[in-house]
């Protein structure tokens, strides 16, 4: 078991992701309990303080809001226009770790789905 060099933000939608989500393709089963079940994990810069949990949020929430809409729905056409660090805060729950553990011996294997790996984090894709 080793502790890796970053930490850990997981995202979890709150009742205004699920409005919007259900705006566009009304699924009646879908519930808040549903889309908060299996939550995604980012692995982000490691950081010390408690303090510094807001700067590192700051720097990605952009890339992790429009991850979260993609999720869903692809075409950007269909996302709320006007996002901002304060929608994100109404929209996710978010929780940092700062101690993550690697439990494998495996080098961590690179996914590549298509999107655009260049990004960075906070730069909203463009």
């Amino acid at each position: 078991m080793f502790e890796i060099d970053r930490c850990l933000l997981i995202v979890k939608p709150k009742q205004p992701f699920l409005d919007w989500s259900q705006s566009i393709d009304y699924q009646v089963d879908l519930t808040l309990a549903d889309l908060r079940e299996d939550s995604t994990a980012y692995l982000i810069p490691e950081y010390e303080m408690i303090s510094e949990q807001a700067e590192i949020l700051e720097w990605c929430y952009q890339f992790v809001f429009e991850a979260e809409l993609k999720s869903w729905y692809t075409d950007p056409e269909l996302w709320p226009k006007e996002r901002n660090l304060e929608m994100f805060l109404e929209w996710f729950d978010v929780r940092f770790h700062s101690l993550v553990f690697d439990l494998l011996k495996e080098p961590i294997e690179i996914l590549d789905y298509g999107l655009d790996n260049d990004v960075e984090p906070g730069s909203n894709g463009n």
